[in-house]
């Protein structure tokens, strides 16, 4: 009978110890979630330091620039005879107003005893034009960025960021 004593023993002992591995593996659970938040939080304010670090940098690059503001060195007005159309003898004239947009003053000091090539430049390319090769904003468009070649070729090693008409009249 001694047996059968210890058989109930270890069936009253049965529950409790099933009963301790749930409870282990509800306390693993538990801790796994919680590293996850924790992990998941610190990982997102991670993030979003690293963002706001980036964002001031990018602001602070901003404000480099605008301490720099660019530079307009006007050219005197030009008046050019143009070639004539095929097939006519009419000559047509262009009246040209344009600024140069330039980085900073420090270029601008560079142009300034280059304009007479600027003006050239600009002379020569233009005799070569007829009124129909510059009529449209796609002729206009052209011609500013023919006018930025030659004038960048003009300034070598300064450098002219834009060329901008004031005033294109073509008669």
């Amino acid at each position: 009978m001694a047996k059968k004593p210890k058989k109930a023993e270890a069936v009253e002992g049965a529950p409790g110890e099933a009963e301790a591995p749930k409870s282990k593996k509800k306390l693993v659970i538990i801790a796994a979630a919680a590293v996850l938040l924790l992990g998941g939080g610190g990982g997102a304010f991670m993030m979003k330091k690293r963002a706001a670090a980036q964002a001031e940098t990018e602001h602070a690059a901003d404000k480099a620039e605008v301490k720099q503001p660019s530079v307009f060195l006007d050219v005197r007005e030009m008046v050019m005879n143009l070639s004539p159309e095929p097939g006519s003898d009419k000559a047509k004239f262009a009246k040209l107003r344009i600024a140069l947009e330039l980085k900073d003053a420090k270029v601008e000091n560079e142009v300034k005893p280059l304009m007479p090539r600027v003006e050239d430049a600009l002379q020569v390319y233009m005799r070569d034009m007829r009124s129909s090769d510059i009529s449209g904003s796609v002729g206009m468009y052209r011609l500013r960025e023919e006018l930025l070649k030659r004038v960048n070729v003009a300034v070598y090693p300064a450098k002219v960021e834009a060329v901008l008409f004031k005033d294109v009249i073509v008669q």
